[in-house]
């Protein structure tokens, strides 16, 4: 199944025309099955809650890994700094339960999913987990009545919660792609029109943004930027890079696109011995980790070995750097 899901991924980004004839048939019904939904929403023929409180939505219209988390952080804590409090609700793909979820300060990844656990302690906010997003929002407002808006961590599918403003990421490099296709003939839920009705669209990285002033009038851009790397559980000791030359240097990743964590390290001078690409989300356990004297993971798979020390394991911590600032668009437009 793994093998399979690389070459359906392989031919999103390179087109096979073999499979490209055999899948469009299924992405046009896909497409239908997709529009019909929605407009039974819009048309109010499906229950759709709203909340007390402004909703606003991060989300994307590709299947994963457009850097929606890192742009929810970096909003979050704009909105901060601007004395806004604001509350998170996100699915928390990947944990083992399937209720409402408000995450507490000794939660575990199996419990709230890592993604919310990274943007609990990334932004100390208020975080709620749960398939139906409104119920998520209720318990999350019933446990912190103070919150004045809610961010949802992707969800810009989930019509059942109604949404105040909707920002989608979406990823500079396919902005100028003209053979962008629905699931499974392309990696869309949505199609590019899809864009349009949004409120504003945040393009993540710098490779083909030149090419996107069509796709929306209200552009954003978002580029990551590393940290210095820490020593797994404890923040305050850095690792020095200058010795990894003479060292046995690994890197491991359980995120959609783990490559781009690897050609970040590389980017940086480090030379990596062995890469271990995990599916995303996927459990990391001491099973995992390669035989190495450094071995290097991102702070989305940090937060699953959060039980105790690890003394060769370091995290390479990014945030979003967003142009112009979201922050302000947001507070802007809801007028808060």
């Amino acid at each position: 199944m793994r093998k399979l899901h690389q070459i359906i991924e392989q031919h999103w980004q390179h087109p096979n025309p073999v499979l490209s004839v055999l899948l469009r048939p299924l992405s046009r019904l896909f497409q239908t099955a997709s529009a019909i939904r929605r407009d039974l929403y819009r048309a109010g023929r499906l229950k759709s809650e709203k909340l007390p409180v402004p909703v606003v939505v991060v989300g994307n219209i590709h299947a994963g890994g457009a850097g929606k988390t890192p742009v929810v952080s970096a909003l979050v804590k704009g909105l901060q700094a601007r004395g806004i409090k604001a509350g998170i609700v996100s699915r928390g793909y990947g944990r083992a339960g399937s209720g409402i979820y408000v995450l507490q300060p000794d939660s575990t990844a199996a419990e709230a999913g890592d993604e919310p656990l990274l943007l609990h302690r990334q932004t100390g906010v208020p975080v709620a987990v749960g398939s139906c997003r409104a119920e998520a929002g209720r318990a999350l407002l019933a446990a912190h009545p103070d919150i004045k808006l809610i961010i949802t961590d992707d969800g810009l599918q989930h019509y059942a919660l109604q949404r105040d403003l909707e920002i989608v990421v979406f990823p500079a490099a396919d902005a100028g792609r003209n053979n962008l296709d629905l699931l499974p003939n392309g990696g869309l839920r949505e199609p590019l029109s899809r864009l349009k009705t949004a409120d504003a669209v945040v393009l993540g990285g710098s490779t083909g943004a030149e090419n996107a002033a069509h796709l929306h009038e209200n552009i954003f851009h978002s580029r990551l930027q590393t940290g210095r790397i820490h020593r797994l559980n404890c923040q305050g000791e850095y690792l020095d890079t200058s010795r990894l030359k003479y060292l046995r240097v690994a890197a491991v990743a359980g995120i959609a696109k783990p490559e781009r964590f690897f050609n970040t390290l590389r980017g940086s001078g480090i030379a990596l011995a062995e890469t271990r690409a995990l599916p995303d989300h996927a459990v990391l356990s001491a099973a995992d980790l390669p035989q190495a004297d450094v071995v290097l993971i991102t702070e989305k798979d940090a937060v699953k070995l959060s039980d105790g020390r690890w003394q060769n394991v370091w995290v390479l911590p990014v945030c979003a750097i967003i142009d112009p600032d979201l922050a302000a668009f947001v507070a802007g437009r809801l007028k808060i």
